[in-house]
Formats: C-alpha cells, structure tokens, sequence
C-alpha cells in the first residue's frame, strides 16, 4: 500500500481506537482486511465531529468554514483529485474500493452543519430529520464492507441501528451536549413531563436528576429500544464473518441503556459507561454465537 494511504489508515485507526471504545471493541471481531474500511468510515465521521465539537475558541462562523474547507476536499477527492490531506485518503480509497452510495456521505456532512446553527429540536420526527445524516446514513454506508445478502432488505435494520446508537449517545450524553449549547432531547419530550433546558442545567450542576427528568430519560430509553428492536432482524441477513461484530455492537450500545436504567435513570450522577469485565462477556458471547442466530433484543435485564 502507499505510504500515505497507509498513513490515512493508520489516523483513523488511531481516532476510531481513542473515540469510539465500544464501537473498536466490536470492530476486532470483524477479518483483518475489513477493519480498516470501518476504522476509515469512523475516522472521516469522527473528524467531521471534531470540527463541529471540538475546535474551541473558534466562532460558528469559522467552524463552518473548516466544515465547509474539508468538505470541498473530500469532494474534489470523489472527483479524482489528489488530496492533500492526513486522512481522507484513506476513507476515498474505501469508498472506490466498494462503490459506495456517495449520497450517505453527502447527507453526513448536511448534518454536521446543522450542528452549527440548530441548537434544539422542536419534535421526534424533526430530530430524525436532523439524524437521517447524522446517524442513518452512517448505518447504510456500513452495509457494503458489512456483505449482507440482499442488501435492499437490509437497509432499513441499518438505518434503525444507526439511529438506535445515535439516540442511546443523545440519553448518555445530555450533560455533555448541554455544554456545547444543545439539546437533542425534543422540546416536546420535555414539556410532555415539565422538563426545561433551565431544569436540565439545575441537575447537571447538582449532579442528580429531578423525579421529571429521570421519567423523561426513562420514556427516551424505552424509544431507543423501539430502534434496537427494529435494527435486530438485520444482523443475521449479514454475511456469516460480519454477524459477530454487529451482534457485539449492538449489545454494547445496549448495554449503555441498562446502565442507565441501573442508575435510575440519572444520567448526571455518573456516565453511564458498560464495566470492562461485562463488555468483554458480550463480546465472547457474540464471538461464539452461530451466524444466522436471531438477535435477543436489548430489553432491561434483571435491572
């Protein structure tokens, strides 16, 4: 492999591996040749985030000009342009090397701007329009490393999953989010059990949550396993070396819930984090399970 290519790998591998700890874990249950392609998909997602999240003292202005700046790089590199750039390289050559949809990555980056001016979300339904890009379309771009079957019948499981995960970071992560000046709880969530962006504030300076917002975490757990149920039937369409990662993930991801549901439903107590000796049960459980094994659904379990 070219130096530089191998270069844009290793970044991702190296953003994927700091990042997205669960997400990694699951990725080794995956054949040597297809990691990189995921640690590349999680390293173009990731960066992208970064820019949005991460690039402190930077106004929104000038955030959007990174996006956009990067953005127009990864572009002339769909194009056929040499890019001049530590790690799209990398996700350009996993895009040509299984002919992937480009429409995923256009809607990604839609909305990775929305982040830049969108600070709540009025309903559910606007919310998924926002999480179309952000997390769906992540789900879909998967599916080609991923070799299901019928990849026409597997599309909307990995929608559902990517959704699923995405919704299950929103539970765990109001706090953090309430630091970046958003909520991606809907307003009409919060008026459904007399929540405020004021109350959420209050509770995570206290660190506790109000009996309000513990019923709002809780209805928002019981939505997200809505999609965990909607995503199961598609981890057996997989091919049979590709089942055992998702299988992980998907348990992982869940596994996030119950810790939450174990809290209370207090996600400002502590960060609801899956201990390491229960994560790696998950794993060698999926490690062992037969391929074409129906997925147990991530309901609460003994909690």
């Amino acid at each position: 492999m070219d130096p530089a290519l191998a270069a844009a790998y290793a970044r991702c591998r190296a953003l994927h591996r700091r990042h997205g700890r669960s997400y990694y874990l699951a990725t080794r249950l995956l054949p040597a040749w297809k990691r990189r392609h995921v640690h590349a998909l999680y390293g173009f997602t990731r960066y992208a985030d970064e820019i949005v999240d991460r690039t402190d003292g930077l106004s929104n202005a000038e955030r959007a000009r990174q996006l956009a700046d990067w953005s127009d790089r990864f572009i002339a590199g769909l194009a056929g342009e040499r890019v001049d750039d530590p790690l799209l390289p990398a996700v350009l050559h996993t895009i040509d090397e299984f002919a992937m949809d480009r429409t995923d990555f256009a809607t990604f980056l839609g909305s990775m701007a929305m982040d830049l001016e969108v600070r709540d979300y009025a309903t559910y339904d606007d919310l998924l329009s926002y999480m179309e890009g952000s997390a769906a379309a992540i789900g879909t771009m998967m599916l080609p490393i991923l070799e299901p079957a019928d990849r026409a019948m597997a599309r909307e499981p990995a929608r559902q999953l990517g959704l699923a995960f995405q919704l299950t970071n929103f539970i765990r992560d109001v706090g953090e989010d309430l630091d970046r000046g958003r909520v991606y709880l809907p307003r009409a969530d919060l008026d459904m059990f007399g929540v405020t962006r004021g109350t959420l504030r209050a509770a995570a300076e206290r660190r506790e949550s109000s009996p309000a917002i513990r019923a709002l975490i809780a209805y928002e757990v019981g939505r997200a396993r809505e999609h965990y149920a909607a995503a199961a039937p598609g981890v057996p369409m997989l091919a049979p070396a590709s089942q055992a990662c998702i299988r992980a993930a998907y348990h992982l991801y869940g596994g996030i819930l119950d810790e939450v549901q174990r809290a209370g439903h207090d996600v400002f107590v502590r960060r609801a984090v899956v201990p390491n000796r229960r994560r790696l049960a998950m794993v060698a459980r999926c490690l062992f399970t037969p391929p074409g094994t129906p997925v147990g659904l991530p309901a609460a379990r003994g909690i």
